[in-house]
């Protein structure tokens, strides 16, 4: 399959659209989700974002739903050896932190949810300044040495804390990173671009971005007026309210409609084109909600149309 890219030297091929599996068991029951899985792996996706404490804040939740859902569905499919499930530690509410005993103990927990033997990408879902690197980089060596983890990755880290990672991996021939999910989108480029993003290349990672479409602010459904049912609207409309937003909306308007494109996929085919980034994740709540998402893979924006929005969003 020809849309398929490398995760960076990982030797996964990856659809370049991850899907979130945020909303499984939160905004999507199990048969919707089942559904969208479905629809994902059906248009080219192969592969699945997750983490152990989804959905944890939902009332009655306590943590790990998704992989509940997501074990079920890979099971039911018998889908297992021809997808790559990437999940996170270190924010579940009975594994926080990533001393060496919480970080075993939680990938344990979420290898059982998932009913799997292995996790394909195990990413530390928030650093924790805590605990050394050494001590965290050691935890997942030895789970990619015993085979319950193919490769292993990092997500919400500092620039300094990612470089010292990389460089304890490299001296003493440990499990190394080879992805980053940054929060990274139109609306939202200060927290990867700079720094954190030269510290990736540098390192030969790849970025797989959370909140892509910004909480569905980019997929051009919040506008001035306009009341939108969602379990994040407050999140995504404070975007209407700043200039930036206001700029990104207007060209993703005009470059949507030279392609006779959804927004969505306008804003993850920028997104996609970036320097490092392989995958953007977006979240499906209904399968009405995927065919935007998907078309990433077949949406090639001109140069004049990437600078008209990276302009727009500067």
């Amino acid at each position: 399959m020809t849309s398929l890219r490398p995760l960076g030297n990982s030797g996964f091929q990856v659809f370049p659209l991850a899907l979130g599996g945020n909303v499984f068991g939160w905004t999507a029951d199990r048969d919707t989700s089942f559904a969208v899985l479905d629809a994902y792996t059906a248009a080219g996706g192969n592969f699945i974002d997750t983490a152990d404490s989804y959905s944890a804040w939902v009332p009655g939740n306590e943590g790990g739903e998704s992989e509940a859902v997501i074990g079920a569905w890979l099971s039911a499919r018998s889908r297992r050896e021809d997808i790559i499930v990437a999940t996170k530690v270190g924010a579940h509410p009975e594994y926080k932190g990533l001393s060496a005993a919480t970080v075993k103990g939680a990938a344990e927990a979420s290898l059982r949810r998932l009913g799997t033997d292995h996790i394909d990408l195990l990413y530390t879902h928030f650093d924790d300044e805590t605990v050394p690197v050494e001590e965290i980089i050691s935890a997942l060596d030895e789970l990619v040495k015993a085979g319950k983890v193919r490769e292993i990755a990092a997500s919400n880290i500092s620039p300094e804390r990612l470089k010292a990672s990389l460089a304890f991996s490299e001296r003493e021939g440990l499990a190394r990173y080879v992805a980053l999910q940054p929060h990274y989108n139109l609306v939202s480029r200060d927290t990867y671009e700079g720094p954190l993003q030269d510290t990736a290349a540098a390192g030969g990672l790849v970025s797989v971005p959370y909140f892509a479409l910004a909480s569905g602010f980019l997929t051009g459904k919040y506008r001035p007026g306009a009341a939108v049912e969602s379990a994040r609207a407050e999140g995504a409309g404070k975007h209407l309210e700043t200039e930036r937003g206001r700029k990104v909306l207007g060209a993703l308007d005009r470059v949507a409609q030279e392609h006779g494109a959804e927004i969505a996929t306008v804003a993850l085919a920028w997104l996609a084109s970036r320097p490092t980034v392989v995958a953007p994740i977006a979240s499906a709540r209904t399968v009405e909600q995927l065919p935007a998402l998907v078309a990433v893979a077949g949406l090639e924006l001109t140069e004049s149309q990437l600078a008209e929005l990276t302009e727009a969003s500067a």
